[in-house]
């Protein structure tokens, strides 16, 4: 089974990483558990900016609000994902004594974030209609 279908299935069946490795320290998987936590609120903020972008600029053309709208809607649900699968790799390599991973996803997320914020800035600068 390959790496990620095992690490998908522990998404659903955490108790299962429990056969790997050794016991942790608990700080150590609770600050894992904090930090997901932190993913996952930013998901939800950056899901309610995607919506607050598409009910409270109704004035904005509308691709320009699509767009916007969407993308902070993609980079939650892509940061809800990453958060849970994050969580799995961390707790499985502290079990094994590990390097914990690395992951390029925080900057693809902050790039997302700019362009969506650099965006909005020229919305402010130029108006809703892109006088």
């Amino acid at each position: 089974m390959s790496d990620f279908l095992r690490g998908l299935r522990l998404w659903f069946a955490p108790e299962r990483i429990r056969a790997e490795g050794d016991t942790p320290d608990y700080r150590f998987s609770l600050a894992n558990e904090r930090t997901f936590l932190a993913w996952i609120r930013t998901a939800l903020a950056l899901i309610g900016g995607g919506f607050a972008v598409d009910q409270f600029l109704p004035e904005l053309a509308w691709g320009v609000r699509a767009g916007l709208a969407l993308g902070l809607l993609a980079a939650g649900v892509l940061c809800a994902l990453r958060a849970v699968n994050h969580w799995v790799r961390c707790e499985r390599a502290m079990r094994r004594g590990e390097d914990l991973p690395v992951s390029r996803f925080p900057a693809m997320l902050s790039l997302v974030v700019a362009v969506v914020a650099v965006a909005m800035v020229v919305v402010v600068l130029f108006g809703w209609e892109g006088r």
